[in-house]
């Protein structure tokens, strides 16, 4: 039997719909402050970590804020997070490098990004995307979870999950895209208990479609035992 075609553009119209104001939930002013908060959030809620950068953006909003820290002194900013050690460190160096190599500016290419200290492909599409306009689909959790849900993807692999959305979704909407999958993510499709029984594009939604055929599935009746 041949496989349903994905109806993509339907899916799209129909987040836009939901989620017509979905913008990034990390607070920042500038580039350079979107990226340090992208990178504390690894294995961290947006919520705690625009509580830990409120504060710490209110003395350290420049590269060169940081130069003189120690690491100790940076963990005391930052401690109540998840791999804070790691991070801490991270940042020191990229401040550091952002500095003495690009003038404290940030960079805008993905290879440029990439080089930096903690900073992966999805913190470099996060920076690219919402700080400098730059059309891109960053793949963390929630997009990949309901990008695979949805049908827009078919991978477990993260860097093929972002190639396939790229090539299903249409350029000027990778942005809008990625911000429309974890706003679903976050509201409506979650990981352990995803609410498809409420969720109003579960008709073109792959996992909801499977899962509707599970409850409808008959139980196999047991043969009688023979006496």
């Amino acid at each position: 039997m041949a496989q349903r075609k994905v109806p993509v553009a339907d899916i799209l119209d129909n987040l836009q719909q939901l989620y017509p104001d979905a913008h990034c939930e990390l607070n920042y002013t500038t580039p350079f402050e979107l990226l340090i908060a992208t990178i504390l959030s690894a294995q961290c809620t947006d919520k705690r970590v625009n509580e830990i950068t409120a504060p710490m953006f209110q003395q350290l909003n420049q590269p060169e804020h940081y130069l003189h820290l120690t690491q100790e002194e940076m963990e005391e900013h930052i401690k109540g997070l998840g791999l804070y050690k790691n991070k801490s460190k991270n940042i020191l160096e990229t401040c550091r490098i952002l500095y003495e190599k690009y003038n404290s500016v940030v960079p805008q290419t993905h290879a440029e990004l990439e080089a930096l200290p903690g900073v992966g492909r999805k913190t470099a599409n996060v920076v690219l995307s919402n700080a400098y306009g730059i059309p891109a689909i960053a793949v963390d959790t929630h997009v990949f979870r309901v990008g695979n849900r949805l049908g827009l993807a078919n991978s477990d692999n993260v860097d093929e999950v972002e190639r396939q959305l790229m090539k299903r979704i249409p350029k000027e909407k990778w942005t809008d895209a990625h911000h429309w999958l974890i706003w679903h993510g976050r509201r409506v499709c979650s990981s352990r208990n995803p609410q498809c029984g409420s969720c109003t594009i579960q008709s073109m939604c792959k996992f909801a479609q499977a899962e509707a055929k599970k409850v409808k599935k008959p139980a196999t009746k047991m043969p009688a035992k023979v006496k």
